[in-house]
C-alpha cells in the first residue's frame, strides 16, 4: 500500500507539473542512415552491411548504431517528455526495430511501431514509433509505387491511423523516396510518382473528411525549392520544417559539399496548421563534427564510402511540435 501511494502521489505531481504547461504533441523524423543488421537476407542486396564486407558491419558496430539512434531519440525529448512519435527512415527490417525498442537504450520508452516490408531491392524500409500511452493506433497500411521500365522498386509508403489522448484521429503518413543517386533529372519522375501516389491517399481522406488532420514526413530527395515539394504543397500540404534551423549552426537536415539543405521535411494540412506549432532541426553538439573541408559543422554521420567514422546519422533530426494535441504525463518507472 505504501508502494501504491507513493506512486500515485508520484503521478499526482506530475500531473499537477503539467497543468501550467501548454500541451505539446511531439514528432520526431530522422534518417537513420542504413540501421541495417549484420545478417544476411537472401531475398535482398543487403552484401555490403555484413561482417566480411568492406564495411565490416559487426555486431559491435551494429549495437553501437542502435543504441545511437535510440540516444539521438531520447535526446529529441522536449519538457521532461518522451516523443510521441517517431517517424524512421532507413531501417531494414521488423527484428531492427524490436532491438531498437526492445533491447537498446530507448528500452524504457516503451515505444510501439509499425513499418512497411517493402520490395527496395537493399531491403530499406521507413517506420514509426508510437507511444501507446499518447497514440492509440486505429490501424495502418502501406502504399506501393509500382515503377515504370527504368525505375527499380522503391521503398512503400507507411501510413498509420491512431488517436491521441484529446481524441483527435490523426493521420500519419511516412515516405522515403527515391534517390537522386543516378541524377536528380533523371530520378525528378520517380519522385513524382511518389508524390501522385501519397497526394491521391490524402485526397481520399480529405473527401471523407474535410478536416482531417494529417502529417506527412520522411526523407523526400528534394530541397524545399524542388519541383516535387511544389507539388505537395499545390495538393494542399504546407512544408513548415521549409525554413527551420537549429541552434548550433545547421541551417538543414544534410550538408551536401559545404552547403546545407534539407532532404527530410514535415507536411502539414490545413487542419494542423491551424494549431500553435514550432518546427526545428535538432543538432546537439554531439551530433555534429566539424567540416574539415568546407569549414563549419556537419552532422556526425556513420560512414563515409566505405570508411567508418563512428558517428550517428548522416542526417539532422526534424521536430515538430503541436499544441493543443497533447497527452497526459505519464508514470516514472
Amino acid at each position: 500500500m505504501a508502494v501504491l501511494g507513493l506512486i500515485l502521489l508520484t503521478f499526482h505531481d506530475a500531473s499537477a507539473q503539467s497543468a501550467d504547461k501548454e500541451d505539446v504533441f511531439t514528432l520526431v523524423e530522422l534518417n537513420c542512415e542504413n540501421l541495417f543488421d549484420c545478417r544476411h537476407d537472401s531475398l535482398k542486396d543487403d552484401y555490403e552491411f555484413l561482417p566480411e564486407s568492406t564495411r565490416h558491419w559487426t555486431r559491435t558496430r551494429y549495437w553501437q548504431h542502435l543504441n545511437r539512434t535510440a540516444q539521438t531519440i531520447l535526446a529529441c525529448s522536449g519538457e521532461g517528455s518522451l516523443p510521441d512519435l517517431v517517424a524512421l527512415t532507413e531501417v531494414e527490417n521488423d527484428s531492427v526495430l524490436f532491438d531498437l525498442t526492445h533491447r537498446s537504450l530507448l528500452r524504457h520508452a516503451h515505444y510501439e511501431y509499425v513499418m512497411t516490408d517493402s520490395p527496395d531491392q537493399r531491403g530499406i524500409d521507413v517506420a514509426l514509433l508510437y507511444s501507446p500511452f499518447t497514440f492509440r493506433l486505429i490501424s495502418s497500411d502501406t502504399l506501393r509505387i509500382s515503377p515504370p521500365e527504368g525505375m527499380r522498386p522503391t521503398r512503400d509508403i507507411l501510413h498509420a491511423m491512431g488517436r491521441t489522448i484529446r481524441g483527435d484521429t490523426l493521420h500519419v503518413f511516412v515516405v522515403h523516396a527515391p534517390s537522386r543517386s543516378q541524377g536528380e533529372r533523371t530520378t525528378r519522375p520517380y519522385r513524382r510518382l511518389v508524390a501522385d501516389r501519397l497526394l491521391a491517399a490524402v485526397n481520399t481522406i480529405r473527401q471523407r473528411q474535410s478536416q482531417a488532420k494529417i502529417i506527412v514526413t520522411g526523407d523526400f530527395n528534394d530541397y524545399a525549392g524542388d519541383v516535387n515539394l511544389k507539388r505537395y504543397a499545390e495538393g494542399g500540404l504546407t512544408d513548415i520544417s521549409a525554413n527551420a534551423t537549429g541552434t548550433h549552426g545547421a541551417r538543414g537536415t544534410y550538408r551536401y559539399q559545404g552547403q546545407w539543405g534539407s532532404l527530410d521535411h514535415i507536411l502539414l494540412s490545413p487542419s494542423l496548421t491551424a494549431y500553435p506549432h514550432d518546427c526545428y532541426i535538432f543538432d546537439a553538439p554531439f551530433l555534429l563534427t566539424k567540416d574539415k573541408k568546407y569549414g563549419g559543422v556537419q552532422p556526425h554521420r556513420n560512414y563515409l564510402g566505405p570508411r567508418f567514422l563512428n558517428g550517428f546519422s548522416d542526417h539532422l533530426p526534424l521536430v515538430l511540435e503541436l499544441k493543443g494535441l497533447n497527452h497526459t504525463p505519464t508514470m516514472k518507472r
